[in-house]
């Protein structure tokens, strides 16, 4: 507590001295945080005695520069210090006031892109709830693909024709299909491809009977084949199936969803027209406005359903 108090005492000296030498204007107010003690001054000589009389000089010396040091160090609050210090804050107010404006641009962005998706979605239902016009869903008697064969299924590797015999006086003709695993199918015709084969099936499929074709001539159910492959893939606007479209009277618009395939059924005769849902082929528009009013046929409502009938709709509204 005595060197507490001697502290104190030490430091109100400090204090009355400096305010007496500012009074005499020998030290500027402005300069007293830089300026040193002048150990001959009379102010100083008069405090040294009255306060640490007693005490040698070395043990006066760093007890009173000390306390100069610390009452000189003070930052005065309109000084120079304080703008950097109010800078700082403000810079710290102004970082926090854009983090804010940040968060709420933001905020206010995600909140317009939410409002756009809800709105997008609402046009989509409007659109499909306009779609279902042209849509009939109707479940395939049919013996269809099976999801859980394609999932563990194994790449076709090869294909041929088989006559097995005949059946009731007609022949009994199948394609048989050979998988990796050394499985194999058999199908009737290229409707038996469409209810029962994925889309990469096909396309392999279509790619095994290209390279048989180039190297092989094809007859009969072969050649037959391939052109109802070709039709799919890669159909020519110049060949005489497209011709006379205005005569065709259909029967049936159905979907194949597992292979991404629809095809149009002509009343009386056995023409068919296998097409890619997501590909444009050369139909009139005459064509295209009966296969909505005969509506498409569809398993269920889906996204493929839909999105093939505005496809239709699309080129309808083009031509």
């Amino acid at each position: 507590m005595a060197e507490q108090e001697q502290e104190r005492i030490n430091f109100e000296a400090a204090l009355e001295l400096q305010r007496q030498l500012n009074e005499r204007e020998e030290v500027p107010a402005e300069a007293t945080q830089s300026q040193t003690i002048n150990w001959s001054d009379l102010v100083v000589l008069r405090y040294k005695q009255s306060y640490f009389k007693g005490m040698k000089y070395e043990e006066i010396r760093p007890i009173f520069e000390k306390v100069w040091d610390q009452t000189n160090n003070f930052i005065p609050m309109d000084s120079e210090d304080k703008e950097k210090v109010t800078k700082k804050k403000s810079g710290g107010t102004r970082k926090k006031t854009l983090a804010r404006k940040r968060a709420s641009e933001k905020k206010s962005e995600e909140s317009s892109k939410r409002q756009k998706n809800e709105d997008a979605a609402a046009d989509y239902e409007q659109e499909k709830a306009e779609l279902r016009f042209w849509l009939k869903v109707a479940q395939d008697d049919e013996e269809s693909v099976n999801p859980e064969i394609l999932s563990t299924k194994y790449p076709i590797v090869d294909w041929e024709y088989q006559l097995l015999g005949q059946v009731g006086g007609k022949d009994f003709e199948v394609y048989k299909l050979t998988r990796a695993d050394g499985s194999a199918s058999y199908h009737g015709n290229i409707q038996a491809f469409l209810r029962r084969l994925d889309r990469e099936d096909l396309s392999t499929l279509y790619r095994l009977v290209q390279e048989r074709f180039q190297y092989h001539p094809l007859e009969g159910r072969n050649l037959l084949l391939w052109g109802d492959m070709r039709m799919i893939f890669d159909p020519d606007e110049k060949d005489d199936i497209w011709m006379n479209q205005l005569d065709w009277k259909l029967l049936r618009w159905k979907l194949h969803e597992n292979c991404g395939v629809h095809t149009l059924f002509m009343d009386g005769t056995l023409m068919q027209i296998n097409m890619l849902v997501e590909k444009k082929y050369p139909l009139i528009k005459d064509l295209l406005e009966k296969m909505l009013n005969l509506q498409l046929e569809a398993e269920e409502e889906s996204t493929m359903a839909f999105e093939l009938l505005k496809f239709i709709k699309s080129q309808i509204e083009e031509q």
